[in-house]
């Protein structure tokens, strides 16, 4: 007799999707707390049983083996023989200073400190306050100020979020006409750092806070172009270096709200030559029902830090506020567009 071979279904039912949205949450418990143990790094050397992890992590090995089998079931860990787990693919890209800054990403999204100020989400939808002041008492950037190793592991988390972005920002436009390029609330110059290694020519000037480029210089000699890169200190609230051909906002604007944003804009025009060009990076949120990763990144922003994602519409509108006019946006290989702006 044939066997009955059913087909699988071509969706699944609306409540099984929302059931999955909303228990996500315990996977990304999962992940935080590989990355906060440091298993990857336990399991570079080779597989290893929870017995024997267990004593120098001081943990409870029958549920540090309960928590190794679930790794081992999203793919992070593979099980072999005596219980002993293995890194797989994945689950290197969890060790400590792997290419995409994968653990140092986990450690922030899924730390206490940014976990209280999203489970105030609702106090945000209410009254327009960030949930991350109601939990911390302060905004997100003074926070960070007075934690710096929460600023590290933030600035590294940047880079795990906008790993991409930078290369694919240096392919899709063009920078070789610029001697000299200003990334305003650069941190630790990832961005320049792209940009220059693609284009000879130009010269960079990182500027931000103290405590944001503390780790700036480590990464620009990483990259080779330390040489070409002048770093200046100082608060884009207050004033921007002056001289610059093009003045960069990478994920800046998108923190702030409009009037803030006005008075950052307003400091980048004064400081710029006539010709000079304002090249914004940013996610350009699509209009109506399109999908896009920054619709739920508005959400965090909302509860995190008090900025917005903004639509096409809304960039030129905060644009001609400031003194600006839209030339064009320029598309590139990851999710976020660089708009061109120019005095007007």
């Amino acid at each position: 007799m044939a066997e009955s071979i059913q087909a699988a279904p071509l969706s699944l039912p609306p409540h099984v999707q929302l059931i999955q949205m909303g228990t996500g949450g315990a996977v990304a418990h999962v992940v935080y707390l590989a990355a906060k143990l440091g298993l990857a790094d336990q399991l570079a050397d080779g597989p290893k049983s929870a017995a024997e992890l267990a004593g120098p992590l001081v943990l409870h090995a029958p549920s540090l083996h309960r928590l190794m089998r679930t790794m081992a079931s999203l793919g992070l860990l593979a099980e072999g023989e005596a219980q002993r787990f293995s890194l797989t693919t994945l689950g290197e890209a969890l060790r400590t200073g792997a290419q995409g800054s994968a653990r140092a990403t986990l450690l922030m999204t899924g730390s206490s400190w940014v976990g209280a100020g999203l489970a105030n989400m609702l106090h945000s939808v209410q009254t327009g306050r960030t949930g991350f002041e109601k939990a911390q008492g302060m905004h997100f950037f003074d926070y960070l100020a007075q934690h710096p190793e929460h600023a590290s592991i933030f600035s590294e988390a940047m880079v795990g979020f906008h790993g991409a972005e930078p290369a694919a920002v240096a392919a899709a436009y063009d920078f070789s006409p610029f001697s000299t390029i200003v990334d305003v609330g650069g941190a630790t110059g990832n961005m320049l750092a792209a940009i220059l290694a693609r284009h000879s020519k130009p010269r960079g000037l990182l500027f931000d806070r103290p405590h944001v480029v503390v780790d700036a210089t480590g990464l620009l000699k990483a990259n080779g172009i330390a040489d070409r890169v002048t770093i200046e200190t100082g608060d884009f609230f207050q004033t921007v270096p002056s001289g610059g051909d093009a003045y960069i906002l990478s994920h800046i604007l998108h923190d702030w709200n409009d009037e803030q944003c006005l008075t950052i804009l307003g400091h980048c025009r004064k400081a710029m030559k006539p010709d000079g060009r304002l090249l914004i990076v940013e996610m350009v949120l699509p209009p109506g029902d399109t999908p896009h990763p920054g619709k739920m990144l508005d959400m965090v922003m909302l509860a995190l830090i008090g900025g917005r994602e903004r639509t096409e519409a809304e960039y030129v509108h905060l644009f001609g506020k400031a003194g600006f006019g839209l030339n064009r946006v320029v598309a590139t290989q990851s999710p976020v567009s660089v708009m061109e702006a120019a005095p007007v």
